[in-house]
């Protein structure tokens, strides 16, 4: 019997060394129509999720922010914004193992002119970055891609500095009765489908559908987050779940 290490790729569990490769294909693939397809995955809902998770982190002018896993910048922009509509700039620094990924984000902040952003390519699990160096670590939607969960919460605790915060939003389970069957339905019937006809790549969105499914619950990623060492763990479902937030500290 093989005693090789394997991580969940959607429903199929891939020998560990394997997975980063199969998700950078996964986000390579998608890149260009990544924020298209969110819009159309979601109605649009992942832009109220985002701008609910940057209100709640509330970041201020001269806050030292790493963005890991935001290739596209979406979250990384809201941060920018929000410092300067509170009086200065907040030095935010994007990290993503995907080089596709972060030249969308490179080419959107070109459009927008925006200079205040740094863009980094690296890993969740190493990140490249400095001990105890950040005032907030964020992540939206990349955590559950990660091979060793616990690792990258590890670095996440590492490169904040004391007092500084954690905030994670990732696809959750359900929590209201009835809605849990509808978005199944939706997740495996109709994502797919709508994967391959603008994003050219079916396969990509039934991955993203099962890594959902395969991700901890909120209780059970919250106890994790403290076991990484993080303390003052935090909550907020969206859409009755479909969605949520996870806020800690490093004390």
């Amino acid at each position: 019997m093989s005693d090789q290490k394997t991580a969940s790729f959607g429903f199929r569990d891939v020998p560990e060394a394997e997975k980063e490769g199969l998700v950078r294909e996964v986000f390579s693939s998608v890149a260009a129509r990544y924020d298209l397809m969110n819009d159309l995955m979601s109605a649009g809902v992942h832009r109220i999720w985002k701008d609910a998770m940057v209100e709640w982190l509330n970041p201020r002018p001269g806050w030292t922010v790493l963005d890991v896993a935001g290739g596209t910048g979406d979250v990384a922009f809201r941060i920018a914004d929000m410092a300067r509509m509170r009086g200065g700039e907040a030095d935010v620094t994007v990290c993503d193992i995907n080089a596709q990924m972060l030249g969308e984000g490179v080419r959107r902040a070109a459009e927008k002119n925006e200079s205040a952003i740094q863009w980094v390519c690296g890993d969740a699990e190493k990140l490249p970055v400095p001990d105890n160096h950040f005032d907030a670590y964020t992540i939206a939607f990349g955590i559950r891609n990660v091979t060793h969960l616990d690792v990258a919460l590890r670095e996440a605790y590492r490169v904040l500095k004391p007092g500084g915060r954690f905030l994670c939003l990732e696809f959750s389970k359900v929590e209201v009765p009835g809605l849990d069957t509808l978005y199944d339905a939706y997740s495996f019937k109709l994502l797919p489908k709508i994967g391959g006809l603008v994003a050219g790549d079916a396969d990509s969105y039934r991955y993203l559908a099962e890594s959902i499914r395969r991700f901890p619950p909120q209780a059970e990623f919250a106890r994790m987050i403290g076991v990484a060492g993080l303390s003052q763990v935090k909550i907020r479902n969206l859409s009755g779940g479909i969605a949520a937030m996870h806020s800690a500290f490093k004390i």
